[in-house]
């Protein structure tokens, strides 16, 4: 693999470690973890954080929302699109309060290509935000 298959992009939100947005390998597009962090800031759509920076409150709807976009950029940017997902692993911070809202979510995105998914709960992300996809997807 040489740096050339390395995707970044400056419309998604830069990656909070040393890893790039996408690696193309073949006909297959790899993402790394997409959070909803806005492109060019460090702000989190719908988030109230306190000061010490824990999340005082946060609206899935939103951040759905702006992690959908930020997959969209990085596939764009890769020269692959929405259509061409072929699988995709979610991850929530609370899946018993916010599945019924993401899984409505997901369904509006996703209502014509349906990749393969796969939707964990996981304890906390790196960042003080409530989802985030790793996705598949051919080029």
């Amino acid at each position: 693999m040489s740096d050339n298959d390395r995707i970044d992009t400056d419309t998604a939100p830069p990656p909070v470690g040393a890893y790039p947005h996408a690696r193309k390998v073949g006909d297959l597009l790899f993402l790394s973890g997409i959070g909803p962090r806005q492109a060019g800031s460090s702000e989190i759509p719908g988030v109230t954080l306190d000061s010490d920076g824990r999340i005082l409150e946060y609206d899935i709807e939103a951040q759905c929302h702006s992690v959908f976009r930020n997959v969209r950029a990085v596939l764009d940017a890769s020269g692959s699109s929405w259509d061409k997902l072929v699988d995709v692993t979610v991850f929530l911070t609370n899946i018993e309060r916010d599945f019924a809202t993401y899984n409505r979510i997901y369904g509006e995105y996703f209502a014509d290509n349906q990749p393969c998914r796969t939707t964990v709960e996981i304890s906390r992300l790196p960042t003080p935000i409530a989802i985030e996809l790793k996705c598949i997807a051919t080029l």
